[in-house]
């Protein structure tokens, strides 16, 4: 089979590494399309794996948005008509979903985030399946169009999928200069570019920032920027902030908490058993206030409420089985021949 992966965001690169290698074992083809956005590109770069660059983030407007979706779907479009594919999958893109659904090839989608309305309102009715953690009620979901059987609950967190296979890179700590003495904090800034974040959760990340550089003498933290402008407002303020793509996971395993204002980075936090703090200022979705309600994630409203302390080094958590999700994406192909799509299966717990 052939399988076409859309990797729009750096975090996807993470999630389909693991699940790309296993479909590869398999014997199954993947493409890999990419998008020009944050540290989408190098991290791809970094890891081998072979992708197709197109298209770039629009940036925060809806014209701009407009634009860049139009633009890139266009490009996938052309893709798409010179060649064949059995199947595709991204983890929210606004561009594969209507590509796939226009040439008849039947597409994954997958999220965590229940509140991200545009997006879901468009990719839930275009999607074949949609795949989600299962601490995301299916009520929440009914207003997209995405019910059952295209709607696949998972049990956990994708980051304990993801992040079974290949361990945290050891080397992190060493390759940034980390002075292992001292609080090592890894600030991830607001998704500032995104519809459903605005204003609140970017005052609160300058005020942990003004918070931690008080308290340089005894934490070094550690920032990856979503965009130049982040960059550039992080530099000169005794923050770390890596010129090149650094392993996410092996940054958190080297560090003693994590402060993000995206879910993804606190999550990965979370599975590897580090503290974790979220000042996401937004509608906080399911799966975080269940990570809050069960003491696994600290919800962020005062920076003096961080515990700058080191943390007790100890063994990961268990993480889950891959293959659950790689089948649950497979399976999603229609059988060949048949040009019908199969119907999705039940997860028994």
């Amino acid at each position: 089979m052939r399988v076409w992966v859309d990797c729009t965001n750096s975090p996807h690169v993470l999630i389909f590494r693991p699940l790309i290698r296993r479909m590869q074992e398999r014997g199954h083809e993947v493409v890999v399309t990419s998008r020009d956005f944050a540290q989408t590109i190098p991290l791809l770069d970094k890891y081998g794996m072979p992708h197709r660059p197109m298209g770039a983030h629009g940036g925060g407007g809806l014209r701009g948005k407009a634009r860049a979706m139009t633009s890139r779907s266009s490009q996938l479009w052309s893709m798409v008509r010179r060649e064949r594919f059995d199947l595709a999958v991204a983890h929210g893109s606004t561009d594969q979903p209507l590509v796939a659904r226009l040439n008849g090839i039947p597409q994954v989608t997958m999220f965590d985030y229940e509140f991200a309305a545009a997006m879901h309102h468009s990719n839930g009715r275009l999607a074949s399946r949609v795949l989600v953690p299962d601490a995301i009620p299916a009520s929440a979901l009914r207003r997209y169009g995405i019910r059952p059987p295209k709607l696949i609950r998972y049990p956990g967190l994708k980051e304990e999928y993801y992040l079974a296979d290949d361990a945290p890179d050891p080397g992190v700590a060493a390759e940034l200069g980390l002075d292992t003495s001292k609080v090592i904090v890894v600030l991830r800034p607001p998704p500032e570019v995104t519809l459903y974040h605005r204003g609140a959760s970017t005052d609160l990340f300058a005020r942990v920032v003004d918070h931690l550089e008080v308290h340089a003498d005894d934490v070094q933290v550690v920032a990856l920027p979503r965009i130049e402008e982040q960059r550039a407002a992080l530099r000169g303020r005794g923050v770390i902030v890596p010129e090149v793509a650094v392993d996410g996971p092996g940054l958190i395993a080297a560090c003693d908490l994590v402060i993000s204002a995206g879910g993804t980075m606190n999550r990965e936090a979370v599975a590897l058993g580090v503290p974790a703090y979220s000042p996401f200022a937004g509608r906080l979705g399911a799966v975080d206030a269940a990570l809050i309600a069960g003491g696994r994630l600290h919800r962020l409203e005062d920076p003096a409420d961080i515990a700058l302390v080191r943390r007790a080094r100890s063994a990961t958590p268990p993480m889950r089985d891959p293959d659950v999700l790689v089948d649950l994406i497979l399976g999603a192909a229609a059988p060949r021949g048949s040009g019908r799509r199969r119907r999705s299966p039940t997860i028994r717990r």
